[in-house]
Parts: structure tokens; C-alpha cells; sequence
């Protein structure tokens, strides 16, 4: 989901797809032979999970995990496709629904079905023909808001897309580029989901004339402008609008000391864009065996159980459940924008080159 946060402090630390993972190992062994004692991991350099789930699958499996860290999703996949005939692992984790064609065309997966396929909601589900990608986690680009502001001025805070262009929103509003950010282009196809091809460029007329601000990247805007996150009261960021993530409210409750009794944050729940996270079996990966039992472990209830307080996302897995700070600070969207990983495909590079000649000049 290409959200490229490293886990930071408490203060400044990442949402959606957060953190690091330090392991150790290397790959080697033949192609398909399954001989090699480590199985290695691609991913964007926002993957995470508990050292004890990492240690129970080694020890179940017999494989060591190694982790490749490589850059933003878009970076990561791009490099991916690249060296896809001499892959640098096994499995590759962190494309999402808005780089899935890129993948798929490119033959950067082979099939495989994992085990345990068969629990995963039917909605995330993708390639169902040919199993070359399994969904891991999902979660939801949303409008976040400052609550303290809103009270402090006795304005309702928005909660769709029509509202964020009204004045009384005027000047309050940053979002990421959408051709550098991963929840930039998220809230981007969640406007075009919304109004159509022919009807999204009208609308971010109106959010750029109702002065919307458009920074580089996540970090900087909800550490630094947005007014309501620890890091950007710190930063005295002046912004009570963010774009950011549903499950954003749960961490600054999660990382606060005192933890406080509800959420200082709120979401936006009519300006969601649901995102959908894939891991695949690398084409001519060495290790193909321990390819497959890692992908078997990312389905499983353990790993999926795992996900939410280490990369803030929601599991994909019927019945996984997740911790009651989710539950109550950062429930899913119920009717959130979603587009066919086709459409986006097709056109994804225009409308980003619209956007940038709409927005940024």
C-alpha cells in the first residue's frame, strides 16, 4: 500500500502500512528445489510484524525469513519487474489495487493458490483465474479530521467529498501528490470514483479554488501540517484537514502517554477510498517451496491477527479479529469509493497527469 512510513517515534509514528522488520539470511538454492533454508521477503519499506509470529512460522516451517526493504510501493514494484527474470527473493508483498495491472502484466508473479485461499472475503479477492497474487490486508484513504478544532470553532466537521469544497472549509484542507503519494492517488481515484472521468477535474477545480494544500508526501502531512496528530501539534501545523487513513484515529491513541478515553482525530467517512494489499510467488523465484509456506502464513489467522497494531490495517481473513482500539477509533468505511484494478490501470497515468497540470500549476 506503499505508504513508505518507517515506524518513527510515538510522536511522528507512521499509519496504514507502518514499520520495519530487521531479519536476517540470505537466498540461495535452485530454482524449485525448496532446498534453501531461508525464504526471502520483497516488500516497500513499510512492512511489519511481531518478532514472535516471525519466530513461530521459522520454527514451524524450518525456513529463516529474510526481509528486502525496497523503496515506496511504486519504486518496489517497478524494481520488482526489472529484475523479475533474477529475482532479489521469493515473495513480494506490498502491491496494491492501484499497481496490481502493472504487476500482473509484467509476469512478475507465478501461481500459486495459498492455503488457506478459501477464508479470505470474497470482495478482496483478485486474478481469481489464475491465483498469481493473495490479498493480505486492506484498508481505507479517508479524510481525517482535527476534533478540537471543530469544537473550539462550532463547525460541524465534513463528511463527504461535496462538503470539503463548501466555504466554510475553505484553506483547511492537505493532501498529498498524487504522483508521489500513496494516499495521494488513493484520494485522487476515490474523486474520480466519485464523479466520474468526466466529472473529478471539475471537482478538484473547486478544491484548489477553496484552497486545498498539496504537499509531497504522507509524512509531512499529517506530521507536520495537520493540526490534530501529536507530531503536527508539535509541528504547530495550522491544518484540521488531512488526507490520511481510517485506522489514523486508533494510533494516536495507541501511542499516546496517558492514552486518552477517545480518539483526538476523526474520519471523514464519506471521502474513503478502499485499498486492497497483495503478495505473490515471484516468477523464477529460487525457493518456491518456502515461497508457498510464507504465503500460506500470511493468510493465516496468526499472521493476519498480527497485522492490525503493527501496520495499522485491517486483515482480509473471515473471522480474524481485530483489537478494540480499531473497533472503536477506527472502524472500516461502510460504503467506501472502489475502483476495478482495470479501470485504474487504463488510467492512472492520465489522470495523474491532469491532476499535476490541474493542482500544481
Amino acid at each position: 500500500m506503499s505508504n513508505n512510513k518507517k515506524r518513527l517515534t510515538a510522536v511522528v509514528v507512521g499509519l496504514g502500512m507502518a514499520g520495519t522488520l530487521a531479519a536476517c539470511g540470505s537466498s540461495g538454492g535452485d530454482q524449485g528445489s525448496g532446498d534453501s533454508k531461508t525464504v526471502t521477503l520483497v516488500s516497500h519499506d513499510s512492512w511489519a510484524a511481531s518478532k514472535g509470529v516471525i519466530a513461530a512460522f521459522e520454527k514451524q516451517s524450518g525456513y529463516k525469513v529474510n526481509v528486502l526493504e525496497d523503496g515506496d510501493a511504486g519504486q518496489a514494484v517497478n524494481k520488482a519487474i526489472l529484475t523479475k527474470d533474477n529475482p532479489q527473493g521469493d515473495v513480494f508483498f506490498g502491491v496494491d489495487n492501484t499497481l496490481l495491472s502493472r504487476a500482473l502484466d509484467n509476469g512478475l508473479f507465478q501461481p500459486y493458490e495459498a492455503k488457506g485461499s478459501d477464508r479470505i472475503k470474497p470482495e478482496y479477492r483478485a486474478d481469481q483465474g489464475k491465483h498469481r497474487v493473495t490479498p493480505v490486508d486492506t484498508g481505507d484513504i479517508c479524510v481525517n479530521y482535527d476534533k478540537k478544532y471543530f469544537a473550539d470553532h462550532k463547525l460541524a466537521p465534513p463528511k463527504s467529498f461535496d462538503d470539503l469544497v463548501k466555504p466554510q472549509y475553505k484553506n483547511l484542507l492537505v493532501t498529498e501528490n498524487a504522483s508521489a503519494s500513496s494516499p495521494g492517488l488513493g484520494f485522487l481515484l476515490g474523486t474520480a470514483a466519485k464523479y466520474g472521468d468526466d466529472g473529478w477535474q471539475g471537482y478538484w477545480k473547486k478544491l484548489k479554488a477553496n484552497g486545498v494544500k498539496v504537499v509531497d508526501g504522507w509524512e509531512q502531512a499529517y506530521n507536520e501540517e495537520f493540526s490534530g496528530s501529536a507530531g503536527g501539534k508539535k509541528a504547530k501545523g495550522d491544518r484540521p484537514l488531512v488526507v490520511s487513513y481510517a485506522s489514523s484515529p486508533p494510533v494516536e491513541v495507541v501511542y499516546a502517554d496517558p492514552k486518552p478515553g477517545t480518539a483526538p482525530t476523526g474520519v471523514a467517512q464519506g471521502t474513503c477510498f478502499r485499498q486492497v494489499e497483495y503478495a505473490g510467488l515471484l516468477s523464477n523465484a529460487k525457493n518456491t517451496k518456502g515461497g508457498k509456506a510464507f504465503l500460506d502464513f500470511l493468510v493465516s489467522e496468526r499472521f493476519q491477527e498480527d497485522m492490525p497494531l503493527n501496520m495499522f490495517v485491517y486483515p482480509v481473513r473471515e473471522g480474524a479479529q481485530v483489537p478494540p482500539e480499531f473497533v472503536k477509533f477506527g472502524p472500516q468505511a461502510e460504503d467506501p469509493e472502489t475502483m476495478d484494478p482495470a479501470k485504474i490501470a487504463d488510467h492512472r497515468d492520465q489522470w495523474v497527469k491532469s491532476w499535476t497540470s490541474l493542482v500544481l500549476k
